[in-house]
């Protein structure tokens, strides 16, 4: 990379400690209090490592070792790191959803990061909503920023089998309802699944968006599938450090960084991945808070122009060690050149094209060529009708093929709780060609538009072998599981969208080729169900729930407050 060092004086941390007045005498005692003597951090840039470590959220329970590193690599290039505490979004604890509070991390980002003295920051993250979170918060800044993915965890294992979490935790669940596996079975798996720190290690929702971090150029290269445990990560953590001031120096900011081409390419990934549906919302808000433009439209152009290369499960059959040691982003990228924004820079170098120089592909089976490749387009999918007018998306790279094109009559639940207590109830018909649909899921309906997707097949079903059907929502489902799940259908059934007009025994046309999915009930009967529709009571009468639903936006666009994707300045806060 190349560019003029920065005067110390030009440093924004320069206006909390250099001035001659009473503030910055004030801020150097209170740095004296920390411990730190002036010759430690004065003329040094000020680097916030903002860490998302906690002792419940197992995915990031090493980030507290991982922080130390890349406060390491800070002091070794010269600047002065300060460990910042963040929100964790657990997405195996937290309830209703971490969804409900992706935005509330991304406040906290960037209201930390505006109201101290930083000149740079390194984000810690990677359990689902961590990732666009920490990114949104930061991109509303606009400082230099390095992203630290926390990693996938090691390989899951029973038996003689390898699994993948989540996976293999919904098929072997399944089984178990089936009558397939027992008891002993399941306590075994159990065991099994998560074997070390780190995220799902399925291209997941969790390693869906941070090789979509590495796609934008936000990370070291290749940082999005280094196992967590792997000592490899820390070195990729201390690597961070140092560039981050290297990048306050050059003053190369987000805005540089995060481009519209960035966001293209970020598409493009996540397809040739067959990563997560969810990346469609994470991706258009972070978009948004960049000031580009990024709409469902252009992830479904994007996908018929690239095929799915990366053999990983839920779609495929490998896991993130196995893609790490194939050649990781760096070797999958490779492959895309002729679809990629070369020329745009990234944290790490002047141009991906520099970045991806050299890399190859060690294992063809995990990342195939494009002569090869798992699916000939994209694997995520837009679909339009009059179920959803603003659009929904289905993951069919992880669907039945013969489910892809089917009419079948509703059975409609108007709660996840009903659904649960209910779905096995005889009385309600379900056979294999049912359409299951689930309302009031959505942003305002969840709250939060928790994964709830991924409905369950009724027992009687599975014990007949059925594997798959046709499900549709206002949800999102968790990146790590699979089926014929059409999501996000926007607008959501609470306020009023055409989902809450469905009734049990109507038929629903998905046709994925066509991009379609319609309900096949007359304009004139739909008008009459309107004009009886009742709007339900708010979820929250007061707190953060209550901010959440007055400024939630749709699915579609990007699930962000409206009053922080908005364009607008914001001052300065240091007042002198």
């Amino acid at each position: 990379m190349s560019g003029r060092m920065r005067d110390p004086e030009s440093l924004r941390s320069h206006q909390w400690y250099g001035s001659e007045g009473l503030r910055s005498f004030s801020h150097r005692a209170r740095t004296r209090q920390l411990g730190y003597l002036p010759e430690e951090h004065l003329g040094k840039p000020v680097i916030a490592v903002l860490n998302t470590w906690s002792d419940i959220n197992p995915c990031h329970v090493h980030l507290r070792d991982r922080a130390q590193a890349v406060k390491r690599g800070v002091w070794q290039a010269g600047g002065f790191p300060l460990e910042f505490p963040v929100s964790t979004l657990s997405e195996t604890f937290q309830k209703p959803t971490p969804m409900l509070y992706r935005n509330m991390l991304a406040m906290e980002t960037e209201e930390l990061l505006r109201s101290y003295p930083v000149d740079g920051a390194v984000l810690l993250g990677g359990c689902d909503k961590s990732t666009p979170a920490l990114l949104m918060g930061a991109a509303s800044v606009d400082l230099p920023a390095v992203f630290v993915p926390a990693g996938p965890m090691l390989p899951g294992h029973w038996r003689d089998e390898v699994l993948g979490s989540g996976t293999d935790m919904w098929k072997y669940w399944d089984d178990w309802r089936a009558g397939l596996v027992g008891d002993a079975e399941l306590a075994e798996l159990e065991n099994g699944l998560a074997r070390s720190p780190g995220t799902c290690m399925t291209m997941g929702t969790a390693s869906t968006l941070t090789a979509a971090a590495e796609a934008l150029g936000v990370t070291m290269p290749g940082a999005s599938s280094i196992p967590a445990v792997d000592s490899g990560h820390d070195r990729m953590a201390a690597a961070s450090g140092r560039r981050i001031v290297e990048l306050v120096h050059r003053d190369l900011r987000l805005s540089h960084i995060l481009t519209r081409p960035a966001y293209e390419d970020a598409v493009a990934t996540v397809l040739a991945l067959g990563g997560s549906t969810n990346a469609v919302i994470h991706l258009i808000a972070m978009a948004g808070r960049s000031q580009v433009p990024l709409v469902l439209d252009d992830f479904d152009r994007i996908a018929r122009t690239v095929p799915v290369l990366a053999n990983l499960r839920p779609g495929g059959q490998y896991l993130m060690e196995d893609f790490h040691f194939a050649g990781g982003l760096p070797a999958f990228l490779a492959q895309l050149t002729d679809v990629l924004h070369l020329d745009r820079p990234t944290v790490a170098h002047d141009s991906l094209r520099e970045q991806l120089a050299g890399a190859v592909v060690h294992n063809p089976e995990v990342i195939r060529p494009p002569c090869e490749p798992l699916a000939d387009e994209g694997g995520v999918a837009v679909l339009r009708g009059n179920l959803c007018p603003d659009g929904a998306v289905i993951k069919h790279i992880a669907a039945e093929p013969g489910l892809l094109r089917h009419t079948g009559p509703a059975v409609v639940f108007d709660d996840y709780k009903t659904m649960q207590r209910t779905i096995n109830d005889p009385s309600l018909g379900i056979t294999a060609d049912t359409v299951l649909v689930l309302r009031n899921a959505g942003p305002k309906g969840g709250p939060g538009m928790p994964e709830y997707g991924m409905l369950p097949i009724p027992d009687h079903l599975l014990k007949e072998g059925v594997r798959d059907m046709v499900r549709i929502s206002d949800a999102r489902m968790s990146g790590t599981s699979y089926g014929t799940c059409v999501l996000h259908i926007a607008p959501e059934s609470y306020v009023g969208g055409p989902l809450a007009l469905v009734r049990t025994g109507d038929a629903i046309t998905l046709d994925v080729a066509a991009r379609s999915l319609r309900l096949e009930v007359p304009d004139e009967e739909l008008e009459r169900r309107r004009a009886e529709w009742v709007k339900p009571p708010a979820k929250y009468e007061r707190g953060y729930g209550a901010l959440y639903s007055e400024q939630i936006t749709q699915a579609d666009t990007g699930c962000d407050f409206a009053f922080l994707s908005r364009p607008g300045e914001v001052p300065d806060p240091y007042a002198g």
